[in-house]
């Protein structure tokens, strides 16, 4: 599968890692040169592309014509807008990913048609009404318009679930620790792997169970 990114956020080498390594071709387009650069050096397996995403001739010049999803990620909600739509009606892709910076924007995207919207305001604010704590909360990411959310837990040296296995713990059905971020190197777990304190747990949650797995995982409710 052809993806092309838009943007140089930390979250880029997160994707670029994760679709390469499922053996898609990425190519990232950056309006700024140094940092192209930078890009370049760090991930060799990938096309860099400098240049403004908004415009056609650059969209063109990335292969937009053979890409199956584009992901707009830069900090300009109009800008998102505009590559997710050239990319669609101009060049014909299949799936097309916009970030909202502004919550205000999400209908206005849906209304004019755009595939996937990730508004991660719409999503903090979520937790915050449900009494969830996010200093411990990193990489957080929404999916189908905010029904799933992939995120990473630091077990801190107060959590109850250190030492236990994951089959001891009472994870809702609808949540999945997909990963486990131990010492820097990752650990796919199974039900005897047991939790161990500085661990970084990847989980897949749908909103509704947010609260409840934290009270587990933080000391609530085990």
């Amino acid at each position: 599968m052809n993806i092309i990114i838009v943007g140089e956020g930390k979250e880029v080498h997160f994707l670029i890692k994760s679709f390469t390594s499922k053996g898609h071709h990425v190519t990232l387009i950056i309006n700024d040169r140094e940092t192209c650069r930078k890009f370049s050096k760090e991930h060799e397996e990938i096309d860099v592309v400098f240049g403004d995403a908004t415009k056609p001739a650059i969209l063109e010049d990335a292969g937009a014509i053979y890409t199956n999803i584009v992901i707009a990620l830069t900090k300009h909600d109009p800008d998102n807008l505009m590559i997710c739509q050239m990319a669609k009606e101009l060049f014909g892709v299949e799936r097309t990913f916009a970030v909202v910076n502004d919550p205000k924007n999400v209908e206005i995207f849906k209304k004019l048609g755009l595939d996937t919207i990730i508004s991660t305001v719409n999503i903090i604010s979520s937790m915050i009404e449900q009494k969830i704590s996010i200093e411990e909360i990193t990489n957080l990411i929404s999916l189908d318009e905010g029904k799933l959310s992939i995120f990473e837990m630091k077990i801190t040296e107060s959590s109850p679930v250190i030492g236990k296995a994951l089959s001891e713990i009472n994870i809702p059905n609808s949540a999945i620790v997909g990963c486990i971020i131990r010492k820097g190197e990752a650990v796919i777990p199974r039900g005897d792997t047991q939790i161990c304190f500085d661990d970084k747990l990847i989980i897949l949650s749908l909103p509704a169970e947010q609260g409840k797995l934290f009270n587990i995982l933080s000391g609530d409710e085990i």
